[in-house]
C-alpha cells in the first residue's frame, strides 16, 4: 500500500521505484482497457445476433478511447500507473513501423509523394490561419507559433520541439498542448462520422485524416476507426507529415533568433543539417525499412499477417492510452483563446484538406 507524505502528495511504493517494474501497472491497465474494448465490440455484436437487432459496430478502437477517457475523468488516476500509461507512444511507433510491412516501397513513393504536395500547400495554409487568427485573438506570438507548428506538423511532438528551439515559456507550451490535445478528442470523434456521411472510401479518409488530424496517435485512431485500409494511408500521410518536424522547427527557431529573442542555430549548414536530424523522427525510419524488407520479398504472406495482428496489439495498447492522456478538466485551464484559434484553425484545415484529397483522389484515381 503506498504511504501518503505529510504534505498529503502520495509516495511512490517500493514498485515504483524499481526501474522497469514500475511500468508495470500502468501497461497492465492499458492491456485491461483494450481487451475490455474488444470484448465490448464483440459483445454488442452477439447480442445484435441474439435479438434480431440492427446494432452500430463500434469499433474496439473507439470502445478502448471511451473507457480510457470515462476512468480518467471519473475516478482519476493512481500516480502508480502514471508510468507504464506513459509508454503508449512506445507502442503507438512500434505499430506503425510493422504497418510498413503492408506497403511495398513503390507504393510509398506514390502516395507518399502524392500527400507530401498536398501536406506542403495545406501546411502552408495552417500556418498562416493560425498566425492570422493569433494575432486576431491577442495570443503571445509564440503561443501562436507553437500552435501553428503543432497544427502544420505533428500536435504536441512538433510544439516540445519547438519549445525549445524558439525559447518559449512552460506556460505558452501547456497553452498550445491542451488545445491541440483537445482538438485531436475532437477530429478523433467528428471525423469519421463527416466521412460516413460524405461516404468516402477509405482510401480518401485515409488521406483527409493523415492530412487535417494534429497528433500521429489520434491520427492512427481515427483512421482505425473508418477502417483498417483507411488506417493504414492515415499512418503513411502522417509519418510524411511528421518527417517535415526538424524544417519546419528550424524555420521558426531562425525567425525568433534574427528577431532577438532565440538564441538560433549557431554554424553553418552542417549545423543545421544536425540540428533537422536531432528533430527528425526516427520510427520513421523503421517504418521504411520494413517496407524495404517487404519490397524485396523478405516476408512471406503468412509474416506480412503476423506483422499486422502485432500491429494491433501494439494499437490495442496505443488507443488505450489516448483515452487515459485525456483529461477533459486540463483543457479548460489553457483559457479560451488557444482553444479558439485552434478550433477555427482546425475547421479551416479540416475544409482545405477535405478538397484538396477529393481533388487528389480524382486526378490520380486513388480509390
Amino acid at each position: 500500500m503506498s504511504q501518503t507524505t505529510t504534505a498529503g502528495a502520495v509516495a511512490p511504493s517500493r514498485l515504483t521505484t524499481t526501474p522497469v517494474l514500475r511500468y508495470v501497472p500502468g501497461i497492465l491497465l492499458l492491456v485491461v482497457i483494450g481487451f475490455a474494448g474488444k470484448w465490448a465490440q464483440s459483445e454488442l455484436k452477439a447480442i445484435g445476433t441474439a435479438t434480431d437487432t440492427h446494432l452500430p459496430d463500434i469499433e474496439y478502437v473507439l470502445w478502448a478511447i471511451v473507457i480510457g477517457l470515462a476512468i480518467v475523468n471519473t475516478a482519476g488516476l493512481h500516480p502508480i500507473f502514471r508510468p507504464g500509461i506513459g509508454t503508449y507512444e512506445f507502442w503507438l511507433k512500434i505499430g506503425i513501423v510493422l504497418l510498413g510491412a503492408r506497403f511495398i516501397l513503390g507504393d510509398l513513393a506514390k502516395v507518399g509523394g502524392i500527400s507530401l504536395a498536398l501536406i506542403l500547400i495545406d501546411g502552408t495554409i495552417a500556418v498562416t490561419t493560425v498566425l492570422l487568427l493569433t494575432r486576431a485573438f491577442g495570443l503571445k506570438p509564440k503561443l501562436g507559433t507553437l500552435l501553428a507548428i503543432g497544427t502544420a506538423i505533428c500536435g504536441v511532438s512538433a510544439i516540445i520541439a519547438g519549445k525549445g528551439a524558439i525559447e518559449a515559456d512552460d506556460e505558452d507550451s501547456g497553452y498550445s498542448i491542451a488545445a491541440i490535445l483537445a482538438l485531436g478528442a475532437v477530429a478523433l470523434f467528428s471525423f469519421p462520422a463527416i466521412g460516413h456521411l460524405l461516404g468516402l472510401g477509405q482510401h480518401t479518409f485515409g488521406l483527409w485524416a493523415g492530412l487535417a488530424v494534429d497528433n500521429t496517435a489520434e491520427t492512427t485512431a481515427t483512421g482505425a476507426i473508418y477502417g483498417t485500409k483507411a488506417q493504414d494511408i492515415a499512418v503513411l500521410v502522417k509519418s510524411t507529415r511528421n518527417a517535415l518536424i526538424g524544417f519546419v522547427v528550424l524555420g521558426f527557431a531562425l525567425y525568433w533568433a534574427r528577431r532577438g529573442q532565440a538564441t538560433g542555430v549557431s554554424g553553418g549548414i552542417g549545423a543545421r543539417a544536425r540540428f533537422v536530424w536531432s528533430k527528425f523522427p526516427k520510427f520513421v525510419l523503421g517504418y521504411i525499412a520494413i517496407s524495404a524488407l517487404a519490397t524485396w520479398g523478405a516476408f512471406s504472406k503468412a509474416d506480412i499477417t503476423s506483422l499486422g495482428n502485432l500491429s494491433k496489439w501494439a494499437f490495442l495498447l496505443t488507443f488505450a492510452g489516448v483515452g487515459l492522456n485525456t483529461d477533459i478538466r486540463a483543457f479548460a485551464k489553457s483559457g479560451f483563446r488557444p482553444l479558439a484559434v485552434g478550433a477555427l484553425s482546425l475547421a479551416v484545415v479540416a475544409v482545405t484538406s477535405l478538397l484538396l484529397v477529393l481533388g487528389a483522389t480524382s486526378v490520380f484515381d486513388l480509390e
